[in-house]
């Protein structure tokens, strides 16, 4: 059976993706609440160049790059470039575009978390976060690719233009 077509994306297009990987104050669904700091000495070592953007948590499938990764007062903001030479990819931006695909998850070490108030499990203080990825599901239910401007609706921009999920689709270069 032949995989989604990709043919919407060219390997030289810039797909840029945009939106929260966590949210701070927020239960994911296995209880943890990240606390705000808790990814400031991780971003201070690493930076956002190496910290990977992958696809479901698979080390094996990386599919793009993240160019700026900082926290706010929401949380951990993340903005990237889906590698559209990559099979993998084109897959993704083609997916996203589709409206299949708007989760972000991230891959990281506790290292310092305390025991929250029931029904929460741990507060997160600091996290050594290793990668982003683009997910079906992800943990924390906010944690979703956004389009600037348009109030939170996932979407991603090609060739320095938004596109809305639904609607993305390749532009001439």
């Amino acid at each position: 059976m032949a995989g989604p077509s990709t043919s919407a994306f060219a390997a030289d297009q810039r797909v840029v993706i945009m939106g929260y990987a966590a949210l701070f104050g927020r239960p994911d669904l296995s209880g943890d609440i990240i606390e705000p700091g808790a990814f400031a000495a991780s971003l201070m070592t690493r930076g956002a160049r190496n910290i990977r953007m992958l696809w479901h948590h698979d080390p094996a499938r990386p599919v793009g790059r993240w160019n700026v990764i900082r926290e706010d007062r929401n949380g951990l903001y993340a903005e990237g470039e889906i590698a559209s030479g990559a099979l993998a990819g084109r897959e993704a931006a083609a997916l996203i575009a589709a409206g299949a695909l708007d989760g972000l998850s991230i891959g990281f070490r506790t290292k310092l978390a305390r025991r929250a108030s029931p029904p929460h499990r741990r507060r997160l203080v600091t996290i050594d976060l290793w990668e982003i990825s683009l997910v079906s599901f992800p943990m924390q239910e906010g944690a979703r690719l956004r389009a600037p401007g348009e109030g939170g609706r996932s979407g991603a921009l090609t060739n320095g233009r938004l596109g809305t999920v639904g609607s993305a689709r390749a532009l001439p270069n």
